[in-house]
């Protein structure tokens, strides 16, 4: 049992550091929309042919608060077949977090304000590149840890769409 699973993993590691080499961005620039839990544009500049950078800016607004988030990311791609890949990276934010005014539970009137907003951020996702058409979309998960506002880590809420034009 011990040396089936031990080969099992041997082989997944040399299939997951094999593709290295085949991995290629076919564009050096990339920009589109991104939808999810929150809605923005995206640049991806390509670095070398399995890495990239992409910057995210984005808005998500709520009945009690609006947030502006610009993000940096540094990615490594992966290909699966053919025009799909995948890919992950690292990265942080900056922003804002405005509280919008309401009416609490006793009827008082609490005001607006906003806070800095910073993070540690991460991305996972898959990315399709439409063949004779200079179209890429993606689908992933970008989970964050803010660190002023709330200290919390986002897991799920995170996740979004993405459309690129590919030049």
């Amino acid at each position: 049992m011990k040396s089936t699973l031990r080969s099992i993993f041997l082989l997944g590691t040399v299939l997951f550091f094999g593709k290295d080499a085949l991995a290629q961005l076919p564009s050096q620039h990339a920009i589109g929309a991104r939808f999810g839990s929150a809605t923005g544009i995206t640049y991806r500049y390509t670095l070398a042919e399995d890495r990239a950078i992409e910057g995210i800016m984005s808005v998500q607004s709520n009945s009690r608060s609006s947030r502006f988030r610009v993000v940096g990311l540094y990615e490594w791609h992966k290909p699966i077949t053919g025009d799909f890949s995948w890919f992950y990276g690292v990265g942080g934010s900056i922003g804002s977090y405005k509280y919008k005014a309401y009416r609490n539970a006793a009827g008082e009137q609490i005001d607006t304000s906003s806070e800095l907003a910073l993070s540690i951020d991460g991305i996972i996702g898959v990315e399709y590149s439409i063949p004779t058409t200079p179209l890429a979309v993606s689908l992933d998960v970008k989970p964050y840890f803010d660190f002023i506002q709330e200290s919390s880590i986002r897991l799920i809420d995170p996740f979004g769409l993405s459309i690129r034009y590919k030049f």
